[in-house]
């Protein structure tokens, strides 16, 4: 199959009615490949779970396709990337979030599997304050190879997209619509600027509105995509806090500013930071220490400590013992070479931690004592 095609059956996967990311893996997993789903009749892919007649006679008819090819036109005129989940490309950190996309659009020039990427989030009525925050944020973030990434959103968002842009940062910007339109119109000019260096990204193919329930599902890309989110001004309820959320779910690093206790655009942050859902930041040091990722760090050798004798660990202890080293590795790395999900992984690493046989690191990392 030569990629055209390949990237046809990817499309057409997502197009099936009813068959969202969970439920297109299982079928990936019981058919064996992309092409085979497609050659099922509809009694056969009924035996699959949670395959319903329905669903299954839709497939089996594959009246999609014709669906899928228009998509692909699109795709290849306006020059594209389309990442699958199987695909080497595919942001590896998405790879262990169950309801993650199993396809994205993208245009830009990004490495999603290089560097290290951060959140910011906000509301859209952003203060002046808010805004400096978050200027001042991405401007002591430049040189510590970190890309930011954000919703495209009126307010904090687009602020860290422009500041990134400002002083020389990559930064993604996640869209909630297809690629053929930016919304809000007003940010076309500044998407365009960040495909030079980071880019546009979407689940959604061309010709997607900007409905209003497209957000709250845009938002849980913005938290797999990264190492860490912060939110810089929030009011008690919003999608900067849906973030945050569905962040804190993956085990992601979630920080979050302080803020006035009557200003209502801080009501969230300082929620946050009170039920220990977020790291107290006043500035990027505090960000770039909790998370390693300050350059004070690099080149530091810790002094191996001898590891306990005679830990009885169980089968899947064991296992993930086989894969955390002396150097720290992230908790997404983990997972992907543990093949666990990470819930099991984050348990996992608890009780070896409870054990003394791991030690935590700011940032998700562990190593072996």
């Amino acid at each position: 199959m030569n990629r055209e095609d390949q990237i046809l059956y990817q499309i057409a996967l997502t197009m099936i009615p009813n068959v969202g990311p969970v439920l297109a893996r299982i079928l990936l997993s019981y058919c064996g490949s992309l092409e085979e789903i497609f050659k099922q009749k509809a009694s056969q892919l009924e035996k699959i779970p949670d395959i319903g007649p329905k669903t299954a006679r839709s497939i089996a008819r594959q009246k999609i396709f014709h669906l899928a090819e228009a998509e692909l036109k699109n795709v290849l005129k306006k020059k594209v990337q389309v990442l699958f989940f199987l695909d080497d490309e595919f942001p590896v950190r998405l790879k262990n979030c169950n309801d993650a996309p199993i396809l994205l659009y993208f245009k830009g020039n990004m490495d999603f599997n290089k560097h290290r990427y951060l959140g910011i989030v906000g509301t859209r009525k952003a203060s002046d304050y808010g805004r400096y925050l978050t200027e001042k944020l991405v401007e002591d973030c430049a040189g510590k190879d970190i890309i930011i990434v954000s919703g495209m959103a009126y307010g904090i968002d687009i602020c860290a997209h422009k500041a990134a842009l400002k002083f020389g940062l990559p930064t993604v910007g996640v869209m909630a619509h297809g690629l053929d339109r930016i919304y809000p119109p007003e940010h076309t000019e500044v998407a365009r600027d960040m495909t030079v260096k980071g880019g546009v990204l979407t689940e959604y193919p061309f010709n997607t509105e900007p409905d209003r329930e497209n957000f709250p599902s845009r938002n849980r890309i913005v938290a797999g995509l990264c190492d860490a989110i912060v939110v810089v001004e929030a009011a008690e309820k919003g999608g900067a806090l849906i973030t945050a959320d569905i962040a804190n779910s993956y085990s992601r690093d979630v920080f979050a500013f302080p803020g006035r206790v009557n200003d209502p655009y801080s009501l969230g942050c300082n929620k946050f930071i009170r039920d220990n859902r977020a790291g107290l930041i006043s500035g990027a040091s505090d960000l770039l220490r909790m998370m390693s990722w300050d350059e004070d760090e690099k080149g530091k050798k810790k002094k191996p400590a001898q590891q306990q004798l005679f830990v009885e660990l169980s089968e899947e202890e064991e296992k993930l013992m086989k894969v955390v080293t002396r150097e720290k590795r992230d908790i997404d790395s983990i997972a992907i070479a543990a093949e666990m999900p990470m819930s099991k992984v984050s348990s996992l690493l608890f009780a070896l931690e409870m054990k003394g046989v791991i030690r935590a690191y700011p940032g998700k990392q562990f190593v072996q004592v």
